[in-house]
């Protein structure tokens, strides 16, 4: 559900998003080469149209801290490569074997299986390439620091972990809180990260980066609650891919575990929540303030 381009929130979003995938079209290399197909299927997935979230947050916490455009841009591509790679994976045939992606054909629908396959290691190795470029930073061990913590929150403590436990056969046994961790570690981890690097940017003290990880967790699970809700709910028009996956694949989720009323209600109890992280940030942080409310607005 896009965010409203009328509001101060909605066109901050899309200013974001076009110049993310403005540095994207700059760092992946263009076709060329008896490998162009590669270089198309990386091109395909990673600039189509999608909302940038995770930029978004990079660039908007880095505002807290006055850190250069260059660094949070840079570090906002590089986390979005990760996060378009995961997608062309999560989207295979052995994975969750879907058609459409941000409204268009998923990577191995418009080229093939194993060009999707190759494409998405090609897209998780580019970031890294971007966070260790010395353009990204001046400073070697902050560099290492954003590299480290991207390692695990992409990895298998952190976004892999979590899709690992959505790959468990349906029979495993799944209650609130095996749903929690999952989506924790499968969309929470990089939302986290979206933050944290720009804390890691900002030279953030541990009172600041107590509340940018506070906000992150309830603000991530809130955005996966509402995910579960348009999947039941939305329209695929503007959701940009099918609905009810979950459903079809027999898979349990927090509206399926909890029913549509009591997950919208624990949408706005975390929503709440992040409000209060933000808190210590003042009147700095009205914009991210005001992507709580769009998340809020994607669970009505």
């Amino acid at each position: 559900m896009p965010a409203s381009s009328d509001t101060e929130f909605g066109r901050r979003l899309t200013e974001i998003a076009d110049r993310v995938t403005v540095a994207l079209d700059q760092l992946i290399p263009s076709a060329q080469g008896p490998e162009a197909d590669l270089m198309r299927a990386m091109r395909h997935a990673a600039l189509a149209n999608g909302k940038r979230m995770r930029p978004f947050y990079v660039i908007e916490t880095g505002a807290l801290f006055d850190v250069p455009e260059r660094s949070l841009l840079r570090t906002a591509a590089a986390l979005e490569c990760v996060h378009t790679y995961s997608l062309v994976h999560d989207d295979l045939p052995c994975m969750d074997d879907d058609d459409y992606r941000r409204g268009q054909p998923t990577v191995h629908k418009a080229f093939d299986e194993a060009t999707a396959v190759l494409a998405g290691d090609a897209l998780l190795t580019l970031a890294f390439k971007i966070l260790a470029s010395s353009e990204t930073h001046t400073d070697p061990v902050l560099r290492l620091k954003l590299i480290e913590r991207l390692a695990d929150a992409s990895g298998a403590v952190g976004m892999v972990g979590g899709q690992m436990i959505d790959m468990l056969h349906q029979d495993t046994p799944r209650d609130i809180n095996t749903i929690t961790r999952m989506q924790r570690l499968k969309t929470g981890a990089l939302i986290s990260y979206s933050v944290e690097s720009a804390g890691i940017l900002g030279g953030a003290n541990e009172g600041e980066r107590l509340a940018l990880q506070g906000f992150a967790h309830d603000l991530g699970l809130a955005y996966q609650i509402s995910d579960d809700l348009l999947d039941v709910e939305g329209d695929p028009a503007l959701v940009g891919k099918p609905l009810r996956s979950d459903e079809s694949a027999g898979k349990t989720n927090f509206v399926t575990l909890l029913g549509v009323e009591p997950a919208r209600e624990r949408v706005k109890m975390l929503a709440a929540q992040a409000r209060t992280h933000l808190a210590f940030f003042g009147d700095r942080a009205n914009i991210l303030l005001q992507s709580v409310d769009f998340v809020l607005d994607r669970a009505h």
